[in-house]
């Protein structure tokens, strides 16, 4: 008689606790460095020039790195505060702006001919496959979704840091670069 009783409610208190989400927590692991960083020796080539070049590249230097595509209409306003924060500092050569396109069904030509029209003079590349699958996987999905103008900086050690979504000023994204450029 006992054990009709209390085999069933242990069993059931066994699966309340084993199942109460208030005990369980989750910590995700964080990613090896080597992980990010495999994705800055793809190679990428700039409609403008031809030229192919890596994020390895730039060891040393701040990268500021947006995901677009040319239908976006906040990726144009995006891109037009990137020119200005150029302007703001002086076009340095220590910060080096790139801009991925990251739609499967845009080509470099469009995206060369995008440049031009709209006088965007840092580079512009295609996002591969491999990129944009390494941007989805290590930082988030949203970087495959350019109306949210997702960007990342990465620092003169190698380090990303994600900026927020949505639009970003000059003036924010110069207050946010700063510590970087800073020797």
């Amino acid at each position: 008689m006992i054990q009709t009783i209390v085999y069933p409610f242990l069993l059931v208190s066994l699966l309340m606790t084993a199942c109460n989400s208030t005990t369980a927590t989750f910590t995700p692991l964080p990613k090896p460095a080597t992980a990010v960083r495999n994705w800055f020796g793809i190679e990428l080539t700039d409609v403008q020039t031809g030229e192919t070049f890596t994020m390895n590249d730039y060891a040393g230097k701040v990268v500021l790195v947006e995901t677009m595509a040319m239908w976006c209409p906040n990726c144009i306003v995006q891109a037009n505060e990137v020119r200005k924060l150029h302007e703001l500092l002086g076009n340095t050569e220590e910060l080096v702006s790139v801009s991925l396109d990251v739609d499967v069904n845009e080509d470099a030509v469009s995206l060369k001919e995008y440049t031009e029209e709209w006088g965007f003079d840092w580079h512009y590349a295609i996002a591969p496959r491999e990129i944009a699958r390494a941007l989805g996987n290590l930082y988030s999905a949203q970087y495959l979704n350019p109306p949210l103008s997702p960007m990342l900086v990465i620092d003169r050690n190698g380090d990303v840091h994600q900026l927020e979504y949505g639009q970003k000023s000059a003036a924010s994204l110069e207050e946010f670069l700063r510590p970087y450029l800073t020797p």
